[in-house]
């Protein structure tokens, strides 16, 4: 027969179960607090990291005060990098390259390593070429497309007795070509992103 517990140990089993319920609060608040700081980081709402937030009473917390307990610290740092690591894709305009760069200084100031900094360089010239390449092929696959295109409009124009100029985005047969084409050029550079985000975690250590 097992020993009864006192009522003594069943309270102190009862406060350290809340103590566990407290920290993992605490921790989960943290990063959420990361992940908000992430965020302003990248709205340009503030410049630095270290900026900490701003309390409700107006005044600026600094994650980086000795009374931060490391393993919130800890969490602020993660809640950053998750929402950080989830943003690194190919570029589909130029003005994403301005919030690449954001991101990968945001990045390197999590990470603290000199050496990812030199690899984001190299990722934010390749996406760089990959804009270029995808206006270039977008014009290409556009003009070998063209022949057939015209051809559906001299069709149409029998039809309805007026000529209408087609938009080959509306048409999906040059849709589907064109999805086609520019994938084929996306999968040869979706692999430097992978290999960013892969080296990122390494530096970071999954922490």
């Amino acid at each position: 027969m097992g020993r009864i517990k006192s009522a003594l140990e069943i309270a102190m089993e009862k406060t350290e179960a809340v103590k566990g319920d407290r920290a993992s609060i605490d921790l989960y608040a943290a990063r959420q607090q990361g992940k908000r700081l992430a965020n302003r980081y990248l709205a340009g709402e503030i410049s630095s990291l270290g900026g900490g937030e701003k309390s409700k009473e107006g005044t600026q917390k600094d994650r980086s005060q000795n009374d931060t307990p490391p393993e919130e610290d800890k969490a602020i740092r993660r809640g950053c990098f998750d929402v950080f690591i989830s943003q690194i894709t190919l570029p589909v305009v130029p003005e994403d390259l301005k919030r690449l760069e954001t991101l990968g200084r945001g990045l390197a100031e999590i990470i603290g390593h000199r050496g990812f900094s030199q690899l984001y360089q190299q990722y934010l010239s390749a996406v760089s070429q990959y804009l270029n390449e995808a206006a270039q092929y977008e014009e290409a696959v556009k003009r070998q497309y063209a022949p057939k295109l015209r051809q559906k409009e001299e069709d149409l124009a029998r039809r309805i007795g007026r000529h209408i100029k087609l938009d080959p985005f509306q048409d999906p047969e040059f849709v589907a070509f064109y999805t086609q084409n520019m994938n084929a050029l996306k999968a040869n550079y979706e692999g430097l992103a992978d290999q960013v985000r892969e080296q990122a975690r390494l530096l970071f250590g999954e922490e």
